[in-house]
């Protein structure tokens, strides 16, 4: 059974632009660093891939930086009120998730960076502070908290996603249509 039809809000043009922005530094970001660590040796590619993951990487915190100031600054449409409370407890708490790993991915990255004793520089132009000094120890824990970290982010993304698609096409409430430019609310 098909329930009312809910219109809602939809997310300011800016707030849209960013997340699909973001959205698709990330997937490129994930699928750079997957082909990139299988790379063997210190090849020119692997050398190239390397600089492009940290490039993206740097610019995602730096958009992450600006979504956070966008949302604290700027409120959320409002979910539907028949949208049960632990969906809207599980929504904020992913989205919650999903912003401290933008800003903590590309972090643990320049730290696990600055931990091997290579500079991160970026667009090859900019070089950014080392902060920490060369320190195999706490490059191996950097690496894998890294590694962690990303696999966190592309579950919760999985989760966003599947959540998008139920709200879509199973509860056929118009949620996605806040999000995703070409769709239209309905009235």
């Amino acid at each position: 059974m098909q329930r009312q039809a809910f219109v809602p809000a939809r997310y300011h043009g800016a707030a849209i632009a960013l997340h699909w922005l973001v959205a698709a530094l990330m997937i490129c970001g994930f699928y750079i660093g997957w082909i990139m660590t299988d790379i063997p040796g210190f090849t020119p590619t692997k050398l190239r891939y390397f600089s492009w993951h940290k490039w993206i990487g740097v610019t995602v915190f730096a958009l992450a930086l600006v979504r956070v100031l966008w949302r604290a600054t700027h409120r959320a449409p409002a979910l539907d009120t028949a949208t049960p409370r632990w969906q809207k407890a599980a929504a904020h708490l992913v989205h919650g998730l999903l912003y401290l790993l933008m800003l903590a991915i590309p972090l643990s990255g320049y730290f696990y960076s600055s931990a091997a004793g290579i500079q991160v520089v970026y667009l090859g132009i900019v070089p950014l502070p080392t902060i920490i000094g060369p320190d195999q120890a706490l490059k191996a824990t950097l690496r894998t908290l890294h590694v962690l970290l990303n696999y966190t982010l592309l579950a919760l993304v999985i989760m966003h996603v599947l959540a998008a698609l139920k709200h879509q096409f199973v509860d056929r409430d118009g949620l996605l249509a806040r999000m995703v430019p070409f769709l239209k609310t309905r009235a």
